[in-house]
């Protein structure tokens, strides 16, 4: 429902601006200046351009372009291509408009890191669309509420659209066992945190020594040998 709802944020701006009725009780709007979009995924076949080129064409034109008067959708910026590109590029949008452009702007997005934004700026805020779950069941409540989304419904939204049950339950398993595994993967990408200084290539150097050694299988030789080795890694 989040594109839905910033469309139709869209058309009642412009219905109100050329006289028209509006489907609310009372509506009242400030300058607007220009509506931008970058909404929807689709590729450039003629042009040679792939979907994420084509979204990247048109949030550089919003971001030379729009002013601290326009209305400014986008919706999943940074899809396209790999998580951490696409964490690292739509925050550093939405920073940007929200200390450059200073526009008003509904952003779209699945990155929950996102959401720390409105910790940073009084001029961010959260919001997201209700869900319900009973047993297996979702229901969408299509209402509009305050705070950032708790958790991700793709698995079940995937079941309502009809993906295989065996699809389902594999994809179910195999999201346990990623979670589970979470803690030795890379670390997400924490674009708050202060930057770490960079490891200490000597330690590293010495630390992949010692993962290569078996202390069980060595003899006292080559124990001395390794000691030796060590040494002059340090020297």
């Amino acid at each position: 429902g989040k594109s839905t709802y910033m469309r139709q944020t869209a058309v009642i701006a412009l219905l109100a601006y050329c006289g028209a009725y509006v489907p609310a009780s009372r509506c009242e709007l400030g300058p607007i200046d220009r509506i931008f979009t970058r909404i929807g995924a689709a590729d450039d076949l003629a042009g040679g351009r792939s979907t994420f080129m084509v979204a990247m064409a048109e949030a550089a034109h919003i971001a030379h372009n729009a002013s601290e008067h326009s209305l400014v959708l986008l919706d999943e910026i940074g899809r396209g291509t790999s998580t951490f590109d696409g964490l690292a590029l739509a925050y550093s949008l939405a920073r940007y408009l929200l200390e450059r452009n200073r526009c008003y702007t509904l952003f779209a997005t699945h990155y929950f890191e996102l959401t720390r934004l409105a910790e940073e700026h009084p001029a961010a805020n959260n919001m997201h669309l209700g869900a319900v779950e009973h047993r297996d069941a979702l229901v969408f409540l299509h209402a509009v509420k305050a705070g950032p989304a708790s958790q991700s419904y793709g698995i079940k939204v995937a079941a309502l659209a009809g993906v295989p049950k065996a699809v389902i339950e594999m994809a179910k398993h195999k999201l346990v066992q990623l979670e589970q595994q979470q803690p030795l993967l890379p670390p997400q990408l924490d674009l708050f945190a202060q930057p770490q200084p960079e490891p200490d290539p000597t330690l590293l150097a010495i630390a992949q020594e010692l993962e290569k050694i078996d202390p069980d299988r060595l003899t006292p030789r080559q124990a001395l040998d390794t000691l030796y080795r060590l040494k002059r890694l340090l020297d």
